[in-house]
């Protein structure tokens, strides 16, 4: 660990000075080369029979997990209960095979999909769809349950145990080695690579720098702004998180499993907790809070673009947060300590859930019943939910940043791992390879927070769900697999050939 602090320390140290002034440059240069992809990705199509337009890729990954939900025979509620039982240790044999628990594993992954669109996405969503755009985030959550089971479900099914006894799992090996018994290598190979190469540029951008500056932002409004003594220093501040963590990813995954474990629970206590104590404060407006919520999912009064208007919005925050069909998450889960590979997808049910239905309704729910959800409403983003929060406890912009900074924190080191196996996939696993992608994710927190990178941010962003793109080709064609490996596990824990060990 010495060896690695001391060359982050020379690493990093040199972006300081070059961090300063070159913003501009470094936009000009950027966005002629990344605008035609970004555009690509989020560009809109016109809705038969509307004036509305939506993002295709929203489209796209929505009606996957429609496909997904029919064609498993609604495995996200069928398969709830098993998976509490599962991430409570309930069927985890003291030999299985693996790196971390059930429990760990989901809180990896969630701590890469809970995050600032939690707080800020929920607030912009609800902002121009209305309150009937809570609705159909729930319901997209509860849909995109069963794509992460799909998925999830692969990524152990295909993972590689490495010599060392660690694991590498995720797409990109799912779609190599799945399409590959299916008689199409060279899909298989081209997709994986192509999957890892947006997981690498994700995981540096979206995973990485726009974390570390929303984390800067934060913290320097509420320590004064310009008047801060941080003020220009976000080189400084990204300096101690690269810090940070380096020291927790150093580690590999069961040291990022040890971290997340527990500062996901916590980051749920509180911000979740600060939700609860403001609804119960307000408990006389909660029925007409959820009134305000199924009316504007079907009616659309004064929403801009009515009914569809609204669904879009909820479908777009619900599929940005909780990354169903990105397959990131499938990275995470592979690591889990298990000999059926099945077992991991009913888990992966939970993440969605808890995610998108439970914490981003929290959000939505707070800011329509302190009431800044109004015609005029020049708030938005984050400003929003601080606000709402703020009119029922007026020191809570103070516990939205520590949440923020822990969000991005969590978000980082998930995001470091799932880079992490993507750039060994692709130049092989070594410990040099290893090196020299932690170093390279540690440096690109310190430019993050140095620098206003729009054009990057939003090339990072679109490699995020150019991700998907390709992930959810190769959960089409595996799915028909995924379904008797489900049908044969669901039969014989049925006949008690699963065992229960508490």
């Amino acid at each position: 660990m010495r060896r690695f602090l001391s060359v982050l320390s020379l690493f990093i140290l040199s972006f300081p000075a070059a961090a300063e002034g070159i913003d501009q440059k470094i936009n000009e240069f950027v966005a002629p080369i990344v605008n035609p992809f970004v555009q690509m990705i989020f560009s809109q199509i016109s809705l038969p029979m509307t004036d509305v337009k939506a993002p295709w890729i929203v489209l796209y990954l929505v009606i996957a997990a429609v496909f997904f939900t029919f064609f498993l025979g609604f495995i996200n509620f069928r398969g709830f209960s098993h998976a509490i039982n599962l991430v409570r240790g309930a069927y985890t044999g003291p030999n299985d095979k693996g790196e971390v628990s059930h429990f760990q594993a989901l809180a990896t992954a969630l701590s890469g999909t809970v995050g600032l669109g939690n707080i800020a996405g929920v607030a912009v969503a609800i902002s121009i769809g209305g309150a009937g755009a809570t609705f159909w985030m729930i319901l997209a959550g509860l849909l995109g349950m069963s794509t992460k089971f799909v998925e999830c479900s692969l990524g152990v099914k295909y993972r590689n145990t490495n010599p060392d006894g660690s694991v590498s799992g995720g797409p990109m090996y799912y779609l190599s080695k799945g399409l590959s018994n299916r008689g199409n290598p060279a899909l298989g190979r081209t997709l994986a690579v192509l999957f890892s190469i947006f997981a690498i540029g994700g995981a540096v951008g979206g995973g990485n720098m726009f974390q570390a500056n929303q984390a800067f932002q934060q913290v320097l409004g509420v320590t004064g702004g310009d008047a801060s003594f941080l003020a220009g220093k976000g080189w400084l501040f990204g300096l101690i998180m690269a810090g940070i963590v380096g020291v927790v990813i150093i580690g590999g995954i069961k040291s990022i499993a040890k971290v997340t474990e527990k500062v996901v629970p916590f980051m749920a206590l509180i911000y979740v907790g600060a939700a609860v104590v403001i609804i119960f404060a307000n408990l006389g407006s909660v029925g007409p809070a959820f009134a305000a919520i199924i009316d504007g999912a079907f009616t659309g009064e004064g929403v801009a673009g009515g009914v569809i208007g609204a669904m879009i919005q909820g479908f777009k925050r619900a599929a940005f947060s909780n990354e169903a069909g990105v397959g990131s998450a499938a990275i995470a889960h592979s690591a889990v300590k298990t000999k059926e590979h099945m077992s991991e997808g009913f888990v992966s049910l939970l993440e969605p859930f808890i995610d998108t239905v439970v914490i981003c309704t929290m959000t939505a729910l707070v800011i329509i019943i302190t009431g800044q959800l109004y015609d005029g409403q020049t708030l938005t983003g984050v400003e929003l939910t601080s606000a709402a929060f703020a009119s029922s406890i007026s020191w809570f912009p103070y516990i939205l940043v520590i949440a923020v900074v822990l969000f991005a924190f969590s978000t980082m080191i998930s995001w470091s791992y799932y880079g992490l196996k993507a750039w060994t996939f692709l130049f092989g696993e070594s410990s040099q390879a290893e090196l020299t992608f932690k170093l390279i994710f540690c440096g690109f927190i310190v430019i993050g927070a140095s620098m206003n990178l729009g054009p990057v941010i939003d090339f990072s962003d679109a490699m995020i769900f150019a991700m998907a793109l390709v992930n959810i080709v190769g959960l089409y064609i595996l799915a028909p697999e995924i379904k008797r490996d489900m049908e044969d596990y669901l039969a014989r824990l049925a006949n008690g050939s699963i065992v229960r060990y508490k």
